[in-house]
This record gives structure tokens, sequence and C-alpha cells, in this order.
């Protein structure tokens, strides 16, 4: 039976995390067979699926949950080539925002500098800043002109990501620069792992959920996107080649901080879950 995977990113190296949360180097566990380089490890997800396949049998490295508290684990995708934003792609978001469902994938760049793990503090830096919890797809076999049918095949893996962002640099000018907006430095946690798409009874259909201190502010299902993961492939891919590792931020659910005018301030904490994947905490200073 091929076994899942769960991909973590632990002092910058590739690591597998097993089911009693326990992680061990990928480059050690393969003997070199696999790279020490997630963005590389990526790219192999055969491999990734056959290492998986001996954890049960293999000395752990540590436990993933102190290296989470350790501040060790970074992004599990940590240099994408394209990182894609989607926005407005949920109908009550939509709505909230006073806006008209979009006839096209609403479609923006969030710079790949941004990214970071799923501990990291989140620099404000604005008097405006805003929470979005985000199903994140990464492309595995890359390509053009991908039909939707086919679209999941070319996923390697699924993780949580926030599109947090300055709402007064968003909309700074007119028509509004969203890729600004939503790409200060620290504005892209990511993680805690990249979870192959087999893990899940459907992984078109998981529960999504943002907290602010302790409160619950968004709470959705991602088969409520407007433009699903498959729609997001084809219609990407008829315009731009997707590459291994690419980053697809597929859009947030109702309840972000705009809709009230409630922003992140410096101390908040920012938790954000998705069903089968995990949670990031991240810290606003």
């Amino acid at each position: 039976m091929t076994m899942t995977f769960r991909l973590a990113n632990i002092s910058d190296r590739a690591a597998l995390v097993d089911d009693d949360n326990a992680w061990y180097d990928l480059e050690r566990l393969t003997s070199g067979g696999l790279p020490f380089d997630p963005m590389l490890a990526i790219a192999d997800p055969d491999g990734l699926h056959a290492a998986s396949a001996t954890l049960a049998v293999a000395t752990p490295d540590g436990l993933f949950d102190e290296a989470l508290d350790a501040g060790l684990v970074g992004s599990p995708v940590p240099r994408p080539r394209n990182s894609i934003a989607i926005g407005l792609n949920y109908v009550d978001h939509a709505a909230e925002s006073n806006m008209e469902p979009p006839r096209f994938p609403l479609t923006f760049t969030k710079f790949p500098s941004c990214i970071v793990g799923p501990r990291s503090n989140v620099e404000l830096n604005s008097a405006a800043a805003d929470w979005e919890v985000e199903l994140v797809v990464v492309i595995g076999a890359g390509g053009r002109n991908i039909a939707a049918v086919d679209a999941w095949n070319h996923i390697v893996g699924v993780t949580v990501g926030q599109d947090i962002s300055d709402r007064q640099l968003q909309f700074a000018a007119k028509p509004p620069h969203f890729d600004l907006g939503k790409s200060r430095d620290t504005y892209g946690p990511m993680g805690p792992v990249l979870v192959s798409t087999d893990s899940f009874d459907d992984v078109t259909d998981l529960a999504i959920t943002c907290d602010i201190n302790g409160t619950r502010r968004q709470d959705a299902r991602t088969s409520e996107l407007i433009f699903s993961v498959a729609d997001l492939v084809e219609y990407l891919s008829s315009i731009l080649t997707l590459s291994t590792g690419d980053v697809i931020f597929t859009g947030t659910p109702s309840g972000v901080g705009a809709a009230t005018r409630t922003f992140l301030k410096p101390g908040d904490e920012i938790v954000s879950t998705i069903e089968g994947i995990g949670t990031l905490v991240n810290r606003c200073h």
C-alpha cells in the first residue's frame, strides 16, 4: 500500500512527520537518496511516499511539536518560484467586501519573499493589517493547459496559509494594488506541513477556521470555493506554465477584520487551522 506523507521544513532541511508526530530528517532517513532541500524534495512525490512507508521501522530525530515550540519549523515550501493568490473566492467574503463575485478568478501575486513559517511572528507595520486563512495548494508535476479533470494529478500536496493583508496599502491606489498590500515581510505564514493529497477522504472539502485571541472569526469549508482548485489550476495554466513548487493561495472565507473595521494589533495571536493539515500560530508585533 502506498503511504501518504507529511513533509516539514525543520532548520531548513526536509523532514517527514509520522502519525505519532515524530519527525525524521529526509536525507538521513534515505541515506542520501532524497535531498535535504524541501524544494527539491517536493519534486519527488514518489520518493516521499516510499520514504514515508519506512517510518514505522525508522528512528526519529525528534518530536515535531517540540521543533515547532523551538521555532525550528519553516514553511514546507520556502522558496516557490510563483506565489499566486486568489481574491473574493467565497461568496460570503465577496458579500462582506461589498463586491460582486468575480466572473473569472481574481488573481494577484503574493511575493514569495513574504513567506514565513507556521510559528513566525507577524511584523504588522500597519494600523490596518488583516487576517485571511486560506488553503494553499502546491504544484507537483507542472505544466501548461492542464485540464480541470486532471488538475489534482498536478498537485503534490496542500498546506495552511495566512494571507495577511495591509488594507491601507492594498487600497492606496486606484485600482488597488493587491500584490503590495499582501506582500509585506512576514505576511505569508505557511505550514506546518505539506500533506499529500491522498491523505484525505475528500481533499476538496475541508473545514477551515481562523481565531483571533481565542475568538472564532472565520469558519467555513473549502468546498464553498467559487472557483474550485481544479478550476484555478486549469485557468492559471492556460496563461502561464505552472512549475513544481509553485503555490496557490486559494482564497479566504468571510469573517475578515475589514468587514467590521477590526484590525490586528501588537500582541494579537492568529490561530489558523485546516482539517487534516494542522495549525498556524502567529503572534503580532
